[in-house]
């Protein structure tokens, strides 16, 4: 076996339907007397409900996340937790809520709970995300792991297939770049592929049915664990992509994931044939790139990038984005590769099953 490295993240989480009885205990176990609570404007009744489950330890709602967390909107929320002295951020909602409450820790250090209500996975992360000038920078910092995490089915059986299906694939995309990360490690493969595992187990049941509670924990569980892997190592040209993609072009997050990560995929198989076979098990399928995207399209996901408005005109600036500020990716970057991986990404081509020869 090769040598590896392996730093565990220490987050409490609480795991079951029901969970979100245990709120003010949390709160309690955190030493948390005043906490500003976060959400969507779309979300502000979830957030109203704990607000009340908290009584007095409530310092108010602050409703304005938005996908991306805009350095405003990150600034306008800390001047409201420090007016309110806050001590506390409960983030009920996606990534993008969870983001705002990471882009508050980040300059105060207060303490996080979070409460997912996709299956986004950035509440098990140190990683933190901010748009400013048009372009997302995003940054590890262990003040933004949350504390606590309640993962609480309950609040996810009505979540529209049109949210469940992106949000999943989202997490799907943090375990399949995990199980090829420069800093992989045997204990995070193995969390990656139960993830992808039991997100494709659960996903089609819950666009299917909402209400089944089994399926919809199956896929909170691969969701805890994508995020898991997503903390623990690095990233690599899917998620640079994407994230250029969505600051660039304010695209949606968990849709632009959707869509690039089967290119992402089949542009690194050549260079990962071995973390491709484990993907591929995981979905009881032959060719990870290609049942990657079948998987999205038996969600009802969108598959083409121009279906979220992405100007075609766009694809050479985004290229060029995508090779700025050299990273790390188990295939070395090719411009005319990575062209031609957004084109098929633009028009939602179905990735072909051969392997290309690497660069």
């Amino acid at each position: 076996m090769q040598s590896f490295l392996y730093t565990a993240h220490l987050a409490r989480v609480v795991f079951g339907a029901g969970s979100l009885q245990h709120l003010n205990r949390e709160m309690e176990m955190l030493g948390a007397q005043r906490a500003l609570v976060l959400s969507t404007p779309e979300q502000r009744a979830s957030a109203e409900d704990i607000a009340a489950r908290l009584g007095a330890r409530s310092a108010g709602v602050f409703d304005q996340a938005v996908m991306h967390v805009p350095l405003g909107t990150a600034e306008a929320a800390r001047a409201v937790a420090a007016a309110r002295k806050a001590d506390c951020c409960v983030a009920i909602g996606g990534g993008s809520t969870i983001g705002l409450g990471k882009a508050i820790a980040l300059t105060s250090s207060l303490p996080i709970l979070a409460i997912p209500t996709t299956f986004a996975g950035s509440e098990m992360t140190p990683i933190y995300g901010l748009t400013a000038d048009g372009q997302k920078k995003t940054g590890r910092d262990a003040r933004v792991l949350p504390k606590t995490v309640i993962y609480d089915p309950d609040l996810l059986v009505s979540l529209p297939a049109k949210i469940a299906g992106p949000s999943g694939m989202n997490a799907i995309a943090h375990c399949a770049e995990a199980l090829y990360a420069q800093d992989a490690n045997p204990i995070v493969s193995i969390l990656a592929e139960e993830g992808i595992r039991a997100l494709a187990r659960g996903l089609p049941r819950v666009v299917h049915d909402s209400g089944d509670r089994e399926a919809v924990s199956d896929a909170l569980y691969g969701a805890w664990l994508a995020g898991s892997c997503l903390g623990l190592v690095g990233m690599a040209l899917h998620h640079k992509l994407c994230h250029t993609l969505g600051g660039t072009f304010n695209l949606p997050h968990a849709e632009t994931h959707t869509i690039v990560l089967p290119h992402a995929l089949a542009y690194n198989r050549p260079a990962c044939q071995g973390s491709m076979a484990r993907m591929a098990r995981a979905i009881d399928a032959s060719d990870a790139p290609g049942a990657v995207y079948d998987l999205a399209a038996r969600l009802g996901a969108p598959l083409a990038l121009k279906d979220l408005g992405m100007p075609q005109a766009g694809l050479e600036r985004a290229t060029d984005l995508a090779l700025s500020n050299p990273y790390w990716n188990p295939r070395p970057l090719d411009r005319d590769a990575i062209r031609k991986l957004l084109d098929d990404a633009y028009w939602g081509r179905r990735p072909d099953a051969s392997v290309n020869p690497s660069k």
